[in-house]
């Protein structure tokens, strides 16, 4: 085993660097720029039982330290997914992939979930609770406990894979959903998604997307971040996943010594395609620095 391996939820893998949902397609457009088997793995676009079209535009906008995006989880639906994207990808990567799931109804992500468990490729299922509960007045399955592990228990029940459950920072109390995740069987936990964010056009006097709202991300909330999976990690006995401003190999470091025990890596790939393999091949100068000789040693090692 390597300095840079890392276990995820019973999955080793070369290192920890993960392109986050959203940032990173369904990765073979980025295996035209390099060999995306450098990455630890990665977490492809967010998928739903039907086609989503996704938001109206402009729904991209870049701001201080960040951007703001509400696509709309805009994907070609499951079993487009299976049927299409999967087989491009296993011609340009060989290793197991993350399975990102949104849902707008307990139901759904069960379905979603189900299919793509009996992918080969599939690793590992990162369930986003941060979607709309279309049953619940519009509110986010993960700003509920009890709403989280609904989701929870239900792919649990037709899965055999680990089970990811990604947390929405947009909450009073992060901590009680994500052990609420953790007791109704999620293997593991990843945080934190956008948090909700607006700027407004001086000249148009109107919102810079047309959502109004959206996600915010980039390096201005990787104080948040770090703080979170922090509070986290402490308080469970799975594994996190750490994101959410994340741009250098120091970062990553600073992610794992927080708790983490892989990093996924988001705006930063919009900004920068090659950002993942620039990081990845950074990571040992960085570990040198600091006197890191295995990246496992230091996961949680701020108490």
């Amino acid at each position: 085993m390597g300095r840079l391996n890392v276990n995820l939820c019973g999955i080793e893998i070369d290192n920890p660097i993960i392109p986050a949902s959203g940032t990173f397609g369904f990765g073979y457009e980025f295996a035209e720029l390099y060999d995306i088997n450098i990455l630890g793995t990665f977490s492809f676009k967010g998928t739903t039982k039907d086609a989503r079209f996704g938001n109206p535009t402009p729904r991209i906008a870049e701001c201080t330290a960040g951007m703001i995006n509400a696509v709309g989880l805009q994907n070609p639906g499951v079993e487009k997914v299976i049927s299409e994207e999967l087989p491009k990808l296993s011609k340009c990567f060989n290793k197991p992939v993350m399975a990102n799931i949104s849902g707008f109804a307990v139901p759904d992500y069960a379905y979603t979930c189900e299919l793509l468990d009996k992918e080969a490729q599939v690793g590992w299922l990162e369930v986003n609770v941060s979607c709309p509960n279309v049953h619940g007045g519009g509110m986010s399955f993960g700003t509920s406990p009890e709403a989280a592990a609904e989701v929870v228990k239900a792919v649990k029940a037709v899965t055999t894979k680990p089970v990811i459950v990604k947390l929405s920072p947009n909450v009073t109390d992060i901590v009680a959903i994500a052990k609420a995740c953790e007791d109704a069987g999620a293997d593991g936990i990843s945080l934190i998604n956008t948090m909700l964010g607006m700027r407004i056009d001086l000249k148009t006097r109107k919102p810079v997307i047309a959502n109004k709202m959206g996600g915010f991300s980039g390096p201005a909330i990787f104080p948040v971040a770090v703080r979170m999976v922090y509070q986290v990690a402490h308080a469970v006995n799975i594994p996190v996943v750490g994101m959410g401003g994340v741009s250098s190999a120091e970062d990553v470091i600073e992610m794992m010594l927080a708790g983490a025990t892989a990093v996924e890596v988001g705006a930063a790939n919009l900004i920068n395609p090659y950002a993942c393999r620039d990081i990845i091949n950074d990571l040992p100068r960085a570990m040198d620095k600091y006197g890191i000789d295995n990246l496992k040693d230091i996961i949680g090692g701020v108490k």
